[in-house]
This record gives structure tokens, sequence and C-alpha cells, in this order.
């Protein structure tokens, strides 16, 4: 009774054409019901000790294949899939088999679930999109069901993905999704290294080098150095680590290659910030995201609670402490008043080149002072630890024990003049693809702050993406960096500065100390433009570099 999850065929169910799918369905069906009925007559027949370990061993491949199951009859967008998934599920229940229950409350533990867009009620041109993204990954995972808020810019982020993972490009599928778990797990987020431990298994992945990064290839292992500093320190990437990964004999990398390379590693580093950012729930089908335990009579149990899976009424309390209504609503109109403050100052004078230079380096500074009072170090799981080396590597300020960062000046290398064109030569229309989500997310706006419509929000979006390039040293010369401490009060800089630089340490109290009169839908839309801007800022350090070595 071998046939494990690994042996399902889950890929029929992917198609657009329902036979094909009713097909899948049928042999899975199947499966799972010989694989109960193993497990029925085994119970009820004395058996030899030394059959307890594959009785075990298939209980676990019915309860993954279960717990999949469930993840389909969620999450699936193609209603007879869901249906049918649930009633493959309900009957196995009235063979007396346990079945798993989803745990938590939806895709994110930060926003209420009914607030979220739920399968089944997107409307024709989402359900297009759902079905894409679906087909693609075999799923529709939990950052896409947040995203959805957006859903210009998840339709652009989608297609950037799909294009890195799956189409033709420099380096073998293997490569890419490894490359994925080794930058997800810089930032200790198991939730995308569960997903692409997952994904290179499928596409023929050797489970070995899952053991540990000094098991797989020397060409990987050098890449170690590179994600590093790129995730954490990326201002002190030179063109020496280049030439370093460029000529390393028979381990070397080729240009094209790299490029694809450093897209994948600022692409997951960044994405592990959305991820903590949003308090994105483990999926489903995958560890912390269900339980085979009966429901108590409170709806949840003590395992639930130490696995921050609260019931849905303690999930919306404001846990940043007793604000009252009036009290936030102030806050929106003194900041919608500062904005109409700064504009007016604007109309009436510019300061000279030395005092926005000024402004800037004072920005920097103080920026290297905001920290959270939750700030503590987090110690890396040993599943995700495995992946990279040098687990005490984390983000330092610049100035701090007397180190000092040049500047980094936009009009002397910048994404649209120099970093856009290098991408697009080594690796065609992944450029375009990259240039098209930073557009969308800089400059997507709905005219709204808060309870009020009709608002100009691009002052304000100019201050979150040149505060999270300030805190990299990058400088804008035509901007007032003076305007980023009218706009931005300092408990959005913490959750802006711990989104960015330590994601693995955001709290849903941060989530909600900022902007509380805000939608979930504004606050994810922050999040867009953090993790755009952040992927852009270590780009433009890489791609400095990689001009550099080639100049």
């Amino acid at each position: 009774m071998a046939e494990g999850e690994n042996e399902v065929r889950w890929d029929g169910l992917c198609s657009r054409d329902s036979t094909t799918r009713e097909t899948a369905l049928e042999n899975i069906r199947q499966i799972i019901l010989r694989k109960t009925e193993y497990l029925r007559s085994v119970k009820e027949t004395p058996c030899h000790p030394s059959d307890g370990l594959s009785n075990t061993v298939s209980l676990d491949g019915l309860n993954k294949l279960l717990a999949h199951l469930l993840m389909l009859s969620k999450r699936c967008p193609f209603k007879d899939v869901r249906e049918k998934s649930e009633f493959i599920l309900k009957s196995i229940q009235e063979l007396g088999i346990r079945i798993p229950r989803p745990l938590g409350h939806g895709p994110s533990r930060f926003i209420p679930e009914k607030e979220i867009l739920q399968v089944g009620n997107e409307d024709a041109q989402m359900h297009a999109l759902f079905a894409d993204s679906f087909a693609a990954l075999g799923r529709l995972d939990n950052i896409t069901l947040v995203m959805v808020f957006h859903p210009q810019y998840l339709e652009s982020f989608l297609k950037t993905q799909h294009y890195l993972l799956q189409m033709d490009g420099p380096l073998p599928l293997h490569y890419r999704h490894y490359i994925g778990i080794m930058a997800a797990a810089r930032h200790q987020c198991s939730y995308l290294v569960n997903l692409h431990v997952n994904d290179f298994l499928h596409v023929g992945g050797d489970p070995k080098w899952l053991n540990g990064l000094e098991n797989a290839p020397q060409k990987l292992q050098n890449l170690g150095e590179l994600n590093k500093v790129l995730a954490h320190r990326p201002w002190l990437i030179t063109k020496e680590h280049i030439e370093g990964l460029l000529k390393a004999e028979e381990h070397s990398w080729s240009l094209a290659e790299l490029v694809h390379a450093v897209v994948l590693l600022t692409h997951y580093h960044s994405l592990a910030s959305f991820t903590f950012g949003c308090g994105i729930s483990p999926e489903i089908h995958c560890d912390g995201g269900h339980t085979f335990r009966p429901p108590s009579v409170s709806n949840y149990c003590i395992c639930d609670i130490t696995n921050g899976n609260h019931s849905v009424d303690e999930m919306q309390v404001n846990s940043a402490g007793n604000v009252s209504v009036s009290d936030s609503f102030f806050e929106v109109e003194a900041l919608m008043e500062k904005m109409r403050q700064l504009q007016e100052c604007r109309d009436e004078e510019e300061a000279s080149q030395e005092e926005m230079a000024s402004r800037f380096e004072i920005e920097k500074r103080e920026s290297m002072f905001v920290f959270s009072s939750d700030d503590e170090e987090v110690t890396p799981a040993r599943d995700v630890s495995r992946h990279f080396e040098d687990t005490s590597y984390g983000y330092k300020d610049f100035s701090r024990h007397g180190m000092h960062v040049p500047t980094f000046r936009v009009q002397d290398y910048c994404w649209e003049d120099h970093g856009y064109s290098l991408v697009n030569r080594l690796y065609p229309d992944v450029g375009q693809l990259i240039d098209e989500k930073f557009h969308i997310a800089y400059n997507l706006t709905y005219n709204t702050m808060a309870m009020h419509k009709d608002v100009d929000t691009s002052m304000l979006r100019r201050a979150i993406w040149n505060y999270i390039h300030c805190m990299f040293g990058i400088r804008y010369d035509d901007y007032d960096y003076g305007e980023i401490n009218q706009l931005l009060d300092r408990s959005f800089k913490v959750y802006i500065k711990t989104v960015v630089c330590t994601p693995e340490k955001v709290t849903k109290r941060m989530y909600d100390s900022f902007w509380r009169q805000f939608k979930h839908s504004e606050k994810v839309h922050v999040n867009l433009l953090l993790i755009e801007a952040r992927m852009q800022a270590e780009l433009l350090y890489a791609l400095r570099a990689i001009t550099r070595y080639m100049t």
C-alpha cells in the first residue's frame, strides 16, 4: 500500500476541461477509498508488531491526501472540484476515518476572514485570474487571496512570478525553487519555504538538497553569501561578490544565470516581507493549516491558541490598545491637513540642493533609531535555518560600529535608465514585467483615505517609497526628505522598518497600531509599496555591482 500523496496525480484538477477534472477526481477518490479500506482491514485483524511502522506510514499518507482534499474543497476556483472534494471527505468520514478541518480563520491572521473575497464569490474577471493561478501552481495560495484586494497589481504579480518560476529562462526549474527556499529562509519564512519545498520536489528536485545547503551543489552554495548580504545589508555588495560567482571554475555562474538568480532572491526576500507584514496564515494543506482534532465546544482548543489561532471575536480586538474611534478619526484628519500644508509650501518655495541633501542625511540617521519595543532576536527553526549559512547575520543600520556607507544617488544609477535595460538584455522580457509591477504598485490609487474620497495620495505614496529607499541609503536629489517626518508617524515608521528589514519580527500589534482608521485593503496597499520598494532597492545594489564588473 505504497500510494502516497506523490503517487496521486493532482494535475488533472488544474484543467479547464470539466471532463478531465471529473476523471482526475474519480481516480483520486478510488485511491483514497483503497487506502481507507486497507487501514480499516488492518484495524480489524491482529498484526505482527513489525507491521506497526508501515501502518503508521499508510495513515500518514492518507492524512496528507485528506488535507490536500480539504484545501481543494475550500480554495479551488472550480466549483465542481470544491463540491466533489467535500463529498469525498464526508464519505470517508462516514467510514469511520477522522477527517481534517481548517485551523485559524482565513488567509490572514491580521485581517478578518469576512473582509477577504471568498473563493466562489468572485466575478468573471477575477475567476479567470484565479483559474490561471490555480492552473500554474495547483493551488490558490493565501498570498493571492490577500493581494486580491488589488486585482490590477495581483495580475501583474502572478504574471511575473509565473515567468520567473515556470517559463523559459537561464536556470533549470528545480534551481529556481531551491533559490526561492534559500531566499525565504533568510527571513525564517517557513510559509514560503514549505511551499517551495513541495514545488522543488514536484519538478524533480533531489530530496537530499533539502537536508541542508551543504548538500546542494557547490554552485548553489556559492550563492549563499550574495543571498545573505542582499537580504540584510545590500549596500555592502561589490563587484568582487559578482566576480567570485562568475569565475568559480567548474562551479561558475553565467551572467544570464546570475541575473535570474538575483531577481529570484529579491523577489522572495520581498515576498517574505509581505507574508509577515500581512500575517499570512499557513496553507490549509500544510503544517499548521489543519488539524485532525475535533472542534471543542468553544470552537477552538488550547493547541489552537498556542498556534495563534484564536477565536474570531478575539482576533478582531484591536491589540494596539484602547484607542477611541474619535482619536483615530482625528489622526486621519491631521494627516490630510499636513498633506495640504506641504502642498502649499511646495507651491510657495523650494529648498536649496544643500538643504535637500542635509534633510536626507538627517532622515537616514534618524531611521537608524526607529525600532520596535518588541524588538528581540528571533531564533530560526532548524527546518528553516538548514537552508542557509551564518544564521547570526542580519540587518544592521548603516553607521553602527563606526561603519559609513556612501549615499547611493539615484541620479547616478537608477532602475529606469540602467537596471531595467541590464535585466532585459540578460533575461529577456523580465525587465519589462518587473518594471510594470513597480509602476503599478507605485501609481496604484483609488483616491481614497480611510473614509475620505477624491484624495490625491501621491505625496503619501512617494513618502513611503522614498523612506524605504532612504533606509537603504538611496537618495533622490529632487525630493524633500523633510516631508517624511510630517507624513509618517512613529508607529508607522516602526511597522515599515520591521516589515522591510526584519519581517520575521512583525506582530499583529504593529499592524493594528498604524493608520487605525484605515481599511485593511489600504494596509495591504501599503505592503505592496513596501515590498516593491524593497525589491527595487536590492536590485539597484546588485545590478550596479554587476554593471561595475562588466565595465
